[in-house]
């Protein structure tokens, strides 16, 4: 039997959410599997995954081939890491401490990464937000002083229609 890691898809139309799963080959892409691995929500920016790094590495270990998109997620959580690390650990290369200490500074390293991009995507929404502010006061004023111009012109109008309709009161009278 061979065994894939693959996207099963779940979610509604238009906002899809994925399993990431070891499943049978042969077996319908949201159909049967044999382990849920882990979770990849495209939805967010940047990316959600929340992935069982040990079983992916196990499963690896045992044969599974990854599919593309699947192989990707994999390299951006540092499973393909932590496999080809464990490799050279059974080969005698490297000390599992070493191993160790290398895919937990390349975790790090990339956790900042991903921090840094969050930061930099809520500044770039703050400063947006603050340019339409802006834009929205000055649209604001304007409409303030058109209607306060209006208003004045309005009235300047009505204090000369006053007198006039005053004199011909008198005359009317007289």
């Amino acid at each position: 039997m061979s065994v894939k890691i693959r996207l099963q898809r779940h979610g509604k139309k238009g906002k899809p959410f994925y399993w990431v799963v070891a499943a049978d080959a042969r077996a319908k892409r949201d159909g049967k599997f044999l382990e849920k691995i882990g979770t990849y929500n495209p939805n967010t920016n940047p990316a959600t995954i929340d992935l069982n790094v040990d079983a992916a590495v196990k499963w690896l270990f045992n044969g599974a081939q990854p599919t593309d998109t699947a192989r990707g997620i994999l390299s951006q959580k540092g499973v393909l890491l932590k496999h080809h690390l464990e490799t050279g650990v059974r080969k005698g290369a490297v000390t599992a401490e070493t191993a160790e200490a290398k895919f937990t500074a390349w975790v790090e390293e990339k956790s900042n990464k991903t921090i840094a991009k969050v930061s930099g995507l809520a500044d770039t929404k703050a400063a947006a937000k603050a340019v339409a502010l802006k834009a929205e006061k000055e649209v604001s004023a304007k409409r303030a002083a058109a209607i306060a111009e209006k208003a004045a012109a309005n009235s300047a109008a009505a204090t000369e229609e006053a007198p006039a309709t005053e004199a011909t009161t008198e005359e009317t009278e007289a």
